[in-house]
């Protein structure tokens, strides 16, 4: 019983959390399809779940694919849209080569489009499909604030704009600042490196010639260190080398922010979550309580979510109309 009114007041929170979100203005709601396409989630969720009893590291696919939308140009779908020649799209931008799993989203616009046509943008789907993916995966249900529509637009070189897993905490700061996200933010959207695997590339400035002076980063636990150059090759001939970013990479928990403290974690980026008070406090908060962390991540993903953008509802999620 204990439990059940635990998570009753969880869903209460989250539901607060939601409105106080969406009432800024953004042209988002909850009732968006009520009536135009009232069973859209259903479908989207049949398809996701399909899809994860196939692969569970789709989570992780579509937590990807869903920060790189948003943090381009909005929560457009322009993540989506496929190159046409020479004209590289976003999904060929080198940040985001690794991205996958964009046959779940075309599988869903597809069903979508057969019950509900030019009803349901793209951009609210890949919004369904990662939270339907990250409740199998162990996390949280939220309601998803709907109304997006798509982008036309779609560099590569736009790419260039993402977080890079090098930055120091100050370059987040503002690069999440440029998107009306805050510090809080920064640590509880972290907290989706606790899915999915991680290439060499990514953390290799860390396990050699890290200075002219360490061979080693010495914020990271020395033997892990070893054990990261170990699946890491110095002749980078196997450009799919790396490693899960957490012992259970397939799982939404907090074992990231444990991680953090225990000097394991990954990327150059994680460890600075240690560097500032505020940032520092949250990581030791969400390492010993899942629910705070669940609490946060759903927030900050809200409000991410509905950084709006585009024009258009796109009848194929893969070119504009």
């Amino acid at each position: 019983m204990a439990s059940t009114h635990n998570n009753n007041n969880i869903l209460l929170l989250i539901s607060i959390l939601i409105f106080s979100v969406i009432s800024d203005g953004n042209g988002l709601s909850m009732n968006h399809y009520e009536n135009s396409c009232p069973e859209v989630e259903t479908i989207v969720e049949n398809v996701v779940k399909k899809a994860y009893m196939k692969d569970n590291t789709i989570s992780a696919a579509l937590l990807h694919m869903q920060f790189h939308d948003c943090f381009i140009r909005g929560c457009d779908g322009s993540v989506l849209l496929s190159s046409k020649g020479s004209k590289k799209a976003e999904r060929d931008g080198p940040p985001s080569v690794t991205l996958r799993s964009f046959d779940v989203i075309h599988n869903a616009k597809q069903r979508v489009e057969t019950l509900c046509p030019g009803v349901v943008s793209c951009a609210d789907i890949l919004a369904f499909a990662t939270r339907d993916a990250i409740v199998l995966a162990g996390g949280a249900r939220w309601e998803v604030p709907k109304g997006r529509k798509d982008g036309r637009i779609s560099k590569a070189s736009d790419t260039s704009t993402l977080p890079a897993p090098s930055f120091n905490i100050s370059q987040l700061q503002h690069n999440f600042f440029l998107r009306g996200l805050s510090l809080t933010d920064v640590v509880a959207l972290s907290g989706a490196h606790t899915l999915g695997f991680a290439h060499c590339s990514s953390f290799e400035n860390r396990i050699r010639n890290f200075s002219s002076t360490q061979d080693i980063d010495p914020t990271m636990n020395p033997t892990f260190a070893g054990h990261l150059r170990g699946h890491c090759p110095t002749n980078k001939k196997d450009k799919n080398a790396g490693v899960r970013m957490d012992p259970s990479s397939t799982t939404f928990d907090n074992t990231y922010f444990k991680l953090i403290i225990q000097r394991k974690a990954l990327l150059s980026s994680d460890y600075q979550l240690l560097t500032t008070t505020g940032t520092k406090r949250l990581v030791y908060k969400f390492a010993t309580s899942k629910k705070a962390f669940s609490m946060a991540f759903v927030k900050s993903m809200i409000k991410m979510t509905s950084i709006t953008g585009g024009q258009e509802i796109r009848r194929d999620c893969r070119v504009v109309n």
